[in-house]
């Protein structure tokens, strides 16, 4: 059993950008074909990849200050989606820091495309133990009528 680690000192104001190109795989259509509704919608990007582009930026920008057993994971998400981006086009986002509370971060957020701003607001995020927070969830999986969860970590099964 491992024990659980305590967060790191991270640093607030850290702020950290990415860039991405619009592929149609990120297109509103083609994000979950299996629901009908998605279908026939715009073929611009969808707010669940930008989100999910805004969480990958987050989880980069705090690799570096986190211990092996570490990971974040997010806790809330308050963004507007305001502009639409076309397949192709690139887009940018930055993620800055500004609240540190024991495990709990929050950054600001926004994302840019060539035009210019199609996204801004919040996420929190959350520091945890790996092996800890998969233990739960395959508890929890045990629970449930769901499908046994395997944890899988650097390629070795933990179950």
């Amino acid at each position: 059993m491992t024990t659980p680690q305590r967060a790191p000192a991270l640093p607030s104001g850290l702020t950290h950008r990415e860039t991405m190109i619009v592929a149609a795989g990120h297109t509103v259509p083609r994000v979950a074909p299996q629901w009908p509704g998605f279908v026939d919608m715009p073929p611009v990007f969808a707010t669940a990849m930008m989100i999910g582009f805004i969480e990958q930026t987050c989880i980069t920008a705090l690799r570096p200050y986190l211990s092996d057993g570490q990971r974040t994971v997010g806790t809330h998400v308050d963004v507007g989606h305001v502009a639409a981006t076309p397949e192709g086009m690139a887009v940018t986002a930055t993620v800055t820091l500004v609240e540190v509370d024991g495990r709990n971060l929050r950054f600001d957020v926004s994302c840019h495309d060539e035009s210019g701003l199609i996204g801004a607001g919040t996420h929190r995020r959350a520091v945890v133990d790996f092996d800890t927070f998969m233990r739960r969830v395959a508890d929890k999986t045990a629970h449930s009528r769901a499908p046994a969860v395997r944890i899988v970590r650097d390629g070795t099964d933990q179950s």
